[in-house]
């Protein structure tokens, strides 16, 4: 039976530690390679965390970044070491299944693949290592003992981006760039469009997807973005929201150009150091806590007590959220008013958020 679990409210704050930009690699302190997990007395016995990212890599300051963030969390807390390994260009799943199974032959436990690119690659080679536990983020299609399906209510983050895009906005006309037009990315859209109009029923709301498929480049091409951006700019919105990853820092530089506001994705961007040129125009960042569910299956590993099944975080378990890091946001005290009212009639049920 699948076992589900909250992720840790503790762990949220992971999603904003700052990240350095350091190199893949593991400290000298893991063990010899074996297809091992967690003893049934709680001793740990791999080698250390595995973490294989989505398009985009590490250094997008958003979503692979707070895997990365979780990943370091669980090496300091626990003393463990850890392998972090970049995708390459238009790979294949086959490539994904070599990268997962030369992690797991090294004994790397849990080994996690960071994107919903990684489903077929995480079935196929977590059947055949059944003492590890593999992790999947926003993915839930893979039922198995030893595996962890760790997702979002993105929806709802992107609910409360809504509705301080709408009360931000002076013209009543905000703009929604998302990465790729999948099903995953309708989701923030879906959020941001119901939050905004609980606001305003008639703000007008441009959207726009970058590209078809992740492989043409809509998580991983900024000056995408950028196009996109200057577009819905010179259409008349005056904020915008990205589900874009790496593309997203374009959105993000041609804001702070435009002198209108951002919302950033995933991690709290305002906080990230390769975008501090731009904060100043970042509003905030729906926030998905990528980190803490990294740290939650490490921890749960380490501690012999693997999990499994979906494991879901929302707004009331933290694990999704709104970062409220930029001063100028903080002084506009009818807007915090507001995205805290929604945020709280989410968590009460009276507001239900559409996910298409």
């Amino acid at each position: 039976m699948s076992r589900k679990s909250r992720i840790s409210q503790a762990a949220v704050a992971v999603a904003v530690i700052a990240l350095a930009a350091t190199g893949c690699g593991e400290s000298s302190t893991g063990s010899k390679a074996s297809d091992s997990a967690s003893s049934s007395s709680g001793k740990y016995s791999g080698k250390g965390i595995g973490l294989a990212y989505d398009i985009g890599g590490k250094g997008d300051q958003s979503f692979n970044d707070a895997a990365y963030a979780g990943l370091q969390k669980a090496e300091k807390e626990f003393g463990i070491s850890g392998r972090d390994v970049e995708p390459q260009d238009n790979e294949t799943d086959a490539d994904k299944i070599q990268r997962l199974t030369q992690l797991a032959q090294a004994g790397y436990n849990p080994v996690i693949g960071v994107g919903f690119v990684y489903g077929p690659a995480v079935k196929e080679v977590a059947a055949k290592f059944p003492n590890t536990t593999f992790g999947i983020i926003d993915d839930e299609t893979v039922q198995a003992k030893n595996v962890a399906d760790m997702v979002f209510h993105e929806e709802q983050a992107s609910y409360l981006a809504g509705v301080a895009a709408a009360k931000t906005s002076k013209k009543a006309h905000i703009g929604f760039i998302g990465g790729v037009d999948i099903p995953l990315i309708h989701k923030f859209e879906a959020g941001y469009v119901q939050g905004a109009k609980s606001v305003n029923p008639s703000i007008k709301i441009e959207s726009q997807y970058l590209t078809e498929t992740p492989q043409e480049g809509g998580f991983s091409s900024p000056d995408k973005g950028k196009d996109a951006a200057a577009g819905q700019i010179e259409a008349g919105a005056d904020v915008i929201y990205h589900a874009a990853g790496l593309s997203g820092q374009g959105v993000i530089t041609e804001a702070a150009a435009k002198k209108v506001w951002a919302i950033g994705v995933d991690s709290d961007q305002y906080s990230q150091s390769a975008l501090a040129a731009y904060k100043d125009y970042i509003l905030g960042s729906a926030l998905k806590n990528v980190g803490g569910a990294v740290y939650d299956l490490v921890k749960s590993v380490h501690e012999g007590k693997p999990l499994s099944g979906v494991v879901r975080g929302s707004l009331s378990n933290d694990g999704v959220g709104f970062a409220d890091s930029n001063p100028k946001y903080k002084a506009m005290t009818d807007v915090v008013a507001a995205v805290d009212k929604a945020k709280q009639a989410i968590i009460d049920g009276t507001v239900t958020v559409n996910t298409k």
